[in-house]
């Protein structure tokens, strides 16, 4: 990602003081800058790197930060920078798997006003909205929603609703998305580029707000949501051609074990065929909680290959966070 200080939006494109129907100021305070370290010996070391950095989202008073897992996932430290120049350390207390949320604690007072939460309803197609990286005014961003749609991600995620904004923001990890009622409704997480309305958009995937709310005591309390953990292959799927195809696998992981192999075409689950990544995923969570045994049938050259993985909680393979 590009340095947090030698760059800028152009001014037209970014919002401006009097042109907003809320305290932009305060909106800025409350976005802070993350740095993380992750042990080399990490789980998610070799495919997120040992250090990452991003953005967080003050949600508490008490300092709790709201941001992408995957800044912080398997960190065993964490710096938090403030706009105003506060540095503290933080503690990377909880991820949500499923929606791909991280909350981390600062170790300190951060001096920053919380930013109210809101409702990715306030975010419709079409809508005006503002992307704030860590930085201040230079690194926020007017934007519009030009999708709401659903989102399956290689890794085993799906969401169900997603936001895509453009233009893009090049430091979308953990930025936030504020709606123009100037409330946070949703926290960026992918840079994308598709088609759209028959030409080449670059935008932002957004995690909508909507789903922290329902989980947000748990995260605090227990550092994930007291349900069961969905049952997890280590079988990294992408969609080609109209194929399901296996494009990774986790060495050791329960599909490997299983006998799943690069380049295999998944066919079925528990003898129905999946109509695409999404609903691959949905079929194999609806099946049980980790642990449960998974019916593939698996695709190699001419052959039809019957095999049955146990699934595992994917938080078991990731090294537990260390209270500093």
């Amino acid at each position: 990602m590009p340095g947090r200080e030698d760059w800028a939006f152009p001014e037209h494109l970014q919002p401006k003081h009097g042109e907003v129907a809320f305290d932009l100021e305060s909106a800025l305070d409350a976005v802070v800058e993350l740095r993380a370290h992750v042990p080399p010996e990490a789980f998610t070391a070799g495919i997120l790197g040992t250090e990452r950095a991003g953005n967080g989202v003050v949600i508490g008073a008490d300092g709790l930060v709201l941001t992408m897992g995957y800044l912080i996932v398997e960190a065993q430290a964490i710096w938090i920078a403030t706009r105003r120049g506060t540095v503290l350390a933080g503690h990377a207390l909880a991820y949500d798997q499923a929606s791909g949320f991280g909350l981390v604690l600062a170790l300190g007072e951060l001096g920053a006003a919380p930013l109210a939460r809101g409702s990715a309803a306030a975010c419709p197609v079409g809508a005006e909205v503002f992307l704030l990286g860590a930085g201040g005014i230079a690194h926020a961003l007017r934007a519009r929603v030009f999708a709401r749609r659903e989102f399956a991600g290689y890794w085993e995620y799906v969401l169900e609703d997603a936001i895509f904004t453009a233009p893009a923001h090049p430091q979308w990890g953990g930025a936030a998305l504020v709606a123009r009622d100037g409330r946070l409704a949703g926290i960026g997480s992918l840079l994308v580029q598709e088609l759209h309305d028959g030409r080449l958009v670059q935008g932002n995937m957004i995690v909508p707000i909507d789903l922290l709310e329902p989980i947000l005591d748990d995260l605090v309390r227990y550092g994930r949501p007291r349900r069961a953990p969905r049952p997890w292959l280590g079988m990294y799927v992408q969609e080609a051609d109209g194929a399901l195809v296996v494009g990774g696998l986790v060495a050791g992981g329960p599909a490997e074990r299983a006998g799943a192999r690069l380049g295999d075409a998944v066919l079925a689950v528990a003898g129905e065929r999946p109509a695409g990544l999404a609903d691959l995923f949905r079929r194999i969570w609806a099946l049980g909680p980790a642990g449960t045994e998974i019916p593939l049938t698996l695709g190699r050259g001419a052959k039809r290959l019957e095999v049955r993985a146990v699934s595992a909680d994917r938080n078991d393979y990731l090294l537990k966070p260390r209270l500093h």
